[in-house]
Order: C-alpha cells, then sequence, then structure tokens
C-alpha cells in the first residue's frame, strides 16, 4: 500500500481543486477517526477535492507519506440504493483480486459525524480523468481514438467474464427479474424527482414494461461505465489504469452494462436531442460507431445480442433520470453547485431521444 512514486501531472492536479464552501469536510474530525487505522494515516492531511464528479463526492487526503481517496454521498436527501459507500467498500474492497481495473478500497465507516455521511477511503490511482472533451494534445489522432474505443469495450468484457463467486461477490444482488427491477426502479427515481411533465414518457413506461428481455447470462454489473468514470495512463490514453463509482454495482444482466454504455457513446451526426448530455467524445473520428462497439463486445464476449436496442432505449431514459436527479438537487438548494442550473433541456432532451429511438423500430 505505498505511495505512488509517479508525481502528479499537470492534468492531475487541474482535477484537484479546494474544498467548494457548501461540500467541506473536516480535516481535523477525519485525521482523528482515521490514525492509527491506515497506513501513513498520521496528523492532519491536506484534503483537496477532485472537481469532475457530479454526484458522489470525491476527496485526495494528503498525507506527508501517503495519498488516499475519500467518497461520500451527494449532499442532501439521496435516491434508495443509490450513492451506496457500503456497497461500493464491499465491491472494491475484493473485486480488485479478479479485475485488475478496480481500485482496493481499505476502510469504510457509517459514521456520519466524520464527513457528515458514510464514507470510504480507497487506494489513488494516478492518471487522467477524459470528459465531455478531447485533451487538446489528443487531438486529430484517429488511430489512437480507435484504440481507445477497443479498451473501452475489452474493460467491459473483462468485467462481466469475472466469476463473482471467486471474489465472494456471489451474494451481491438477485439477478432474476434484475432487468424488470431496474425499470420499475428508475420509474420510481424519476416520479420522486421530475419538476416538469413530458408525455413522452407515459408512452415509454408501457413499452419497456411489456418489452422486457429474456437474460441469457448472470455477471458482476458496473451500472454506470463510461469514459469519464474511469482513468487513463496520460502518455498512452488507450490504456485504461482504473475504473471508478461501483457504488450501483450488482449482479444482473451484463446487457444492461452494454446499453448503458451505448447512451452514453456519442457518433457524429447524432441529432440534438441524443447530444443533450455528451459525456464522452466518441463524436470524434477515429471512434467507432455504436453498431461497431455491439459487434466488438458480441465477437468477445460471444453474448446473445439480439435484444441490445431495448437497452440502449432503457438507458437513455435512465440517464435521463440520472441529470434529472442532479437537477433537482439544484432546484431544492441541496447543492450550489452552478454547472446543474441548466440540466433541464437536458432531461428533455434525453426523453425525447429515447422517445425516437423506440419510434424507429
Amino acid at each position: 500500500m505505498q505511495q505512488s512514486e509517479t508525481a502528479p501531472t499537470m492534468d492531475e492536479l487541474a482535477e484537484l481543486i479546494p474544498m467548494r464552501p457548501d461540500e467541506r469536510i473536516d480535516a481535523v474530525k477525519v485525521a482523528e477517526h482515521l490514525e492509527g487505522k491506515l497506513p501513513g494515516a498520521e496528523g492532519r492531511p491536506e484534503i483537496l477535492q477532485f472537481q469532475g464528479g457530479k454526484a458522489n463526492l470525491t476527496y485526495l487526503l494528503r498525507y506527508p507519506e501517503q495519498e488516499y481517496v475519500l467518497r461520500r454521498p451527494p449532499l442532501g436527501p439521496v435516491a434508495p440504493k443509490a450513492h451506496d459507500m457500503g456497497r461500493e467498500y464491499r465491491v472494491l474492497s475484493v473485486l480488485h483480486q479478479a479485475f485488475a481495473l478496480a481500485p482496493r478500497a481499505y476502510y469504510f465507516s457509517e459514521d456520519p459525524q466524520v464527513v457528515g455521511a458514510p464514507f470510504l477511503i480507497m487506494e489513488r490511482r494516478n492518471g487522467i480523468v477524459i470528459r465531455q472533451e478531447m485533451p487538446e494534445r489528443y487531438m486529430n489522432q484517429p488511430q489512437l481514438f480507435r484504440r481507445m474505443s477497443e479498451a473501452i469495450v475489452d474493460a467491459l468484457v473483462e468485467l462481466h467474464a469475472v466469476h463473482p463467486p471467486r471474489v465472494g461477490l456471489e451474494k451481491l444482488g438477485r439477478p432474476e427479474g434484475f432487468v424488470q427491477r431496474q425499470v420499475e426502479g428508475w420509474y420510481q427515481r424519476w416520479e420522486a424527482s421530475k419538476t416538469d411533465e413530458y408525455p413522452e414518457v407515459a408512452e415509454l413506461m408501457p413499452w419497456l414494461r411489456s418489452h422486457i428481455p429474456p437474460s441469457f447470462k448472470v455477471s458482476l454489473v458496473h451500472n454506470d461505465f463510461k469514459l469519464d468514470n474511469m482513468m487513463v495512463d496520460e502518455e498512452d490514453p488507450a490504456r485504461i489504469v482504473g475504473v471508478f463509482d461501483w457504488d450501483m454495482c450488482t449482479l444482473g444482466d451484463p446487457l444492461s452494462d452494454l446499453g448503458s454504455l451505448l447512451g452514453y457513446w456519442a457518433e457524429a451526426g447524432d441529432s440534438p436531442e441524443r447530444s443533450a448530455f455528451r459525456v464522452m467524445p466518441t463524436h470524434l473520428p477515429g471512434f467507432v460507431t455504436r453498431e461497431e462497439v455491439i459487434k466488438r463486445y458480441g465477437d468477445k464476449s460471444g453474448t446473445d445480442l439480439s435484444h441490445i436496442r431495448f437497452h440502449e432505449i432503457f438507458s437513455l431514459f435512465k440517464l435521463a433520470v440520472i441529470v434529472q436527479q442532479i437537477y433537482v438537487r439544484w432546484v431544492r438548494g441541496q447543492t450550489q453547485d452552478e454547472r446543474f442550473r441548466d440540466y433541464a433541456p437536458r432531461v428533455q432532451g434525453l426523453v425525447k431521444a429515447a422517445w425516437t429511438e423506440l419510434n424507429s423500430l
């Protein structure tokens, strides 16, 4: 558990900011709680905040001889079973044994007196996170972008190939009826967080409920698998060094992960609605198309993909709910992050995109 000898890059440093005023945690309380529980956690750490995430709050704890990452749920009420730090700890404390891209978690606390919510401590991985825009120095490299595409798909195939009992996660979830529970659960989250009515949802939900496909395989499901939940090597961004955000990981149908990835996967020529919440720069020349993502996943995994369109349409609706849950926290004053002010049109666009995909079948 030694600190990496690699000095932080400029990109890593740019990810780190002073803690936002409404999201501060108390370094003294953290120090007192962790002292003696983790190697190198002695004295009061310097605490910086990773600025990129839009939901869970993530902090760097910088001790003189060691760095750790602390994660806690977002401020305000959260949806049931969402932002589950206990689940994330359960997964990350063992998954690294079979899936090297999963960072190791070392400690979990349910004590709300420390940072205001349950939290976990995990290892720091070194690299960069690529979000909506490709860093300028990587631009105009179509061969690199193709390799990045392949690495993302191959990492998903590798995760789905993990045998859950090998790492003690065979009881992580209930795979029977998984997709149906997902549909109903995300609709309940929609109803609990919506700030406007969307007539398209009235058409989407009956179709989703009546077209739930059979599941042919059970695997670990990440539930939010995309590029900005990964860290890549700065020198070769086609090499993934970490996959993050495991708080919704469970046992279920692996095609739900592939569907989510397709929902996030932008293409050149996508409609404004489909591009309403672009989180990956996969529209750039060189990145493979969604059809090529499907083909590579199928070729690598041998999985029956005859029902993948259901999962893709559902993923667009689920993404609309995720954005709405973020937006409603801003509406209710539960966060002061001004990035979320303009999220309502994005929700509308994603709902319309799901409806459009449905009506193109």
